[in-house]
């Protein structure tokens, strides 16, 4: 199959994003493709740098991804989380024996003062992943979430504390002082479309779009740029999207993740199922494309990857 020649630029964050990333890179020539991934999850673990956001698009990516989970490597053991438990350490965020590899090259990498761009290509050139990967920024941006109970570190709030905090607000701190890399800033301006994944728009499109000059980067480009909702019939199909949504006092529906997202985007995607909200979509100067956006397996990861260059006439 001859692959598309474009130059496409996907944001993306997540499980949702992620599986996107792999239906576009199905049918995109590597060298056309960019796929920008939020870092604003990254934290430091057990003296590791985790980054969950870059591992899930890199794992999705190279096909070694756990779709059980939707994070994390396939045909993983837990043989260092037993010992951590035995030795009464910190157990709340699971590292598996291979994914720890990552961590770990990762970790002595950037100890090494290679930046984080080489660091995510290299490990996706040993990975098998051809097109190209970049973090948001090489500069760090973590995600807070202000809580009932105070401020909590991202991962604190997503994975120790399972998202049960009300959420009253959210700030990407570092993001003032960072810039996108010039990779990324290259990526957008020579591209031909920007696609903006179906991941949580508060946590994994919000953090990338709050570094000071990527909306006027995205607004300079002429390129068609196409939101997917990642919310079907008013439901996040994974993660705490409509439960943020919901207690930050927005529309927690297609339209509401429309109405977050129009000033950047040209498009918008949505299920069949959230059809009925297409005028009010269309109303916020949105063309929009109705489709099934549930992706199941790699065949309809392609399919709707397709459908969208279709529709945004880059195919």
């Amino acid at each position: 199959m001859t692959k598309i020649t474009k130059n496409i630029v996907a944001l993306a964050g997540g499980v949702g994003g992620s599986k996107l990333a792999y239906g576009l890179a199905q049918i995109v020539a590597p060298e056309h493709l960019t796929i920008i991934v939020n870092t604003g999850d990254d934290f430091e673990h057990l003296g590791l740098y985790i980054a969950p956001d870059l591992d899930t698009v890199m794992y999705t990516l190279a096909g070694v991804n756990n779709p059980a989970t939707g994070w994390g490597v396939k045909d993983e053991s837990w043989n260092m989380m037993a010992a951590m438990a035995r030795y009464a350490g910190p157990t709340w965020f699971q590292l598996g024996d291979r994914d720890l590899a990552t961590h770990l090259l990762r970790t002595k990498w950037l100890s090494d003062n290679y930046t984080y761009n080489w660091v995510t290509k290299e490990l996706c050139r040993r990975l098998g992943v051809r097109c190209a990967v970049l973090p948001m920024t090489e500069e760090p941006v973590r995600t807070m979430v202000q809580t009932e109970e105070g401020e909590l570190a991202f991962q604190e709030y997503f994975v120790k504390r399972k998202c049960e905090p009300v959420v009253t607000a959210l700030r990407y701190a570092g993001a003032e002082a960072a810039q996108p890399s010039r990779e990324v800033v290259n990526a957008l301006r020579q591209s031909d479309a920007i696609i903006l994944c179906p991941s949580n728009p508060l946590l994994s499109i919000d953090p990338i779009l709050a570094l000071p000059t990527m909306r006027r980067v995205m607004a300079a480009s002429r390129s068609p740029k196409i939101a997917v909702s990642p919310l079907v019939g008013g439901q996040a199909l994974k993660g705490p999207a409509a439960k943020l949504m919901k207690e930050l006092n927005m529309d927690v529906s297609a339209t509401g993740v429309a109405q977050h997202l129009h000033d950047v985007l040209t498009d918008f995607v949505i299920d069949h199922a959230d059809a009925a909200e297409e005028q009010a979509i269309k109303d916020l100067g949105l063309r929009t494309l109705v489709t099934g956006t549930i992706m199941t397996n790699n065949e309809t990861k392609v399919q709707l990857a397709q459908e969208i260059l279709d529709f945004i006439g880059v195919a």
